[in-house]
């Protein structure tokens, strides 16, 4: 009995220790961290860029929404990528998922509207 307690009890908090602390000492999984949260307020800068007169132009402003929604829809896709293929699995991360997921709809939905209403920039008519 005190076998069994002493192999799953003290051998298993030893290797969740030993994968907490490989997780905070491994560069590429903070690079890429890194990168995901960064990417969690480029879609806002648009906010200013769109104050200016030049930007509610009609080209300008369709370019400039196509570009912000596939960097939204790119965002989505790397971040849920080195979450599952990278294995970059904490806290950070999971945040990051869900708030570029919910970008990438939002990117989706913007192509989807602007395609309905035939202003794609990059369409042929």
């Amino acid at each position: 009995m005190h076998y069994l307690y002493k192999n799953s009890c003290h051998g298993t908090g030893r290797q969740q220790k030993g994968m907490v602390s490989d997780m905070k000492n491994n560069p590429k999984q903070i690079i890429l961290t890194a990168i995901c949260a960064l990417m969690l307020f480029i879609p806002w800068t648009i906010l200013p860029l769109r104050s200016f007169p030049w930007a509610l132009e009609s080209p300008t402003a369709a370019i400039m929404i196509s570009c912000y929604a596939a960097f939204m829809v790119f965002s989505g896709v790397f971040t849920a990528v080195v979450y599952a293929k990278g294995k970059v699995q904490h806290t950070l991360m999971k945040i990051c998922v869900v708030i570029n997921g919910i970008y990438a709809l939002g990117g989706v939905i913007a192509f989807a509207l602007m395609a309905y209403q035939g202003t794609l920039p990059f369409a042929n008519s």
